[in-house]
């Protein structure tokens, strides 16, 4: 049961529910750490907002992502994880026991924190864009693109992963219409120009993404350009966000080591974050691979991590 007391004491507290939070309990609990999980504010994290699962081992099928996170909540819930719905709200790791304030208002205790709260893909902020997000626009390449084999697909940005996505793309999709606001893009050197010499992508410089175009699948996107003003359908069957990612780690800004992105440092090789006993999995702390498969590799650690530190301590 849960306490509703102010203040309540636990000995592992897992933030946040995806792959990574989910997999961290199931190890937890089977160790007898007797994990509270908390869910965040998006119960089940990016893969609630992915439509198939292609490339995560053991569902030969493929899988819906918000069904694969019910299956993780409750195997994690079936070993004894006790998983309750709120939102991580503050913390405070001046001084163990370390705490947690939960929906503003109840602190909780913990003997050893794992967070787990994951990364939330940047959007254009267009209404189109979220009005067809998943039917046909996604902020993952990697993840969707399969489904859009040897069709015309669009992609924004101009970055490193914008580049890597397009030229995944190339291989896959027929044309890949690659749309930059400026007229440079900000990929490295190595990058560009192998975007450059792929046959099958076309860079737009200078353009704006005013529209994604159709009823109820993607048709086109209508560009402008910057300098001629000049707008313009291009017929398109995916569109694929790819202006970065944010990790979810405000509530830790000066609690813990970050790098300037603010991904949470972790101990190569390891979970541990800047604070003893407090460790961090998943995507809030790893910005090149974010996987589902790493998530829960990362999650399975942090829990192992947690198990030794706990022993350590003689807790």
């Amino acid at each position: 049961m849960e306490n509703n007391s102010a203040q309540e004491h636990v000995h592992v507290l897992i933030i946040g529910s995806g792959p990574a939070g989910y997999t961290a309990a199931i190890y937890a609990a089977r160790a007898n750490l007797k994990p509270v999980l908390y869910q965040g504010i998006q119960p089940g994290g990016q893969l609630t907002i992915t439509t198939e699962v292609e490339n995560y081992p053991g569902y030969p099928e493929g899988i819906q992502g918000p069904e694969m996170m019910v299956d993780f909540e409750k195997q994690a819930s079936r070993m004894g994880a006790d998983i309750r719905y709120g939102i991580a709200t503050a913390v405070d790791f001046s001084a163990q026991p370390y705490k947690v304030t939960i929906d503003e208002e109840k602190v909780i205790t913990a003997d050893a924190i794992i967070i787990a709260t994951g990364a939330s893909a940047k959007w254009l902020g267009l209404p189109s864009e979220q009005r067809l997000n998943g039917s046909g626009v996604s902020a993952c390449a990697v993840c969707d693109g399969f489904f859009f084999r040897g069709k015309e697909a669009a992609i924004v940005g101009a970055g490193d992963t914008a580049a890597e996505e397009a030229l995944y793309l190339s291989k896959i999709c027929s044309n890949v219409h690659m749309l930059v606001r400026r007229h440079e893009m900000r990929a490295s050197k190595v990058m560009q120009d192998r975007v450059l010499k792929t046959s099958n992508i076309m860079v737009y410089w200078n353009t704006e993404t005013l529209e994604v175009v159709g009823e109820n699948k993607v048709e086109g996107v209508r560009i402008q350009n910057n300098q001629t003003q000049e707008e313009k359908v291009v017929p398109i069957n995916a569109f694929f966000v790819a202006i970065g990612h944010q990790p979810n780690s405000d509530i830790f800004k000066g609690q813990l080591e970050m790098d300037e992105q603010g991904y949470i440092k972790t101990i190569p090789g390891s979970s541990r974050t800047s604070v003893e006993g407090v460790f961090a999995c998943g995507d809030v702390q790893d910005k090149i691979y974010r996987q589902a498969v790493t998530a829960a590799g990362s999650g399975c650690m942090a829990a192992l991590d947690a198990e030794r530190y706990l022993s350590a301590k003689g807790h």
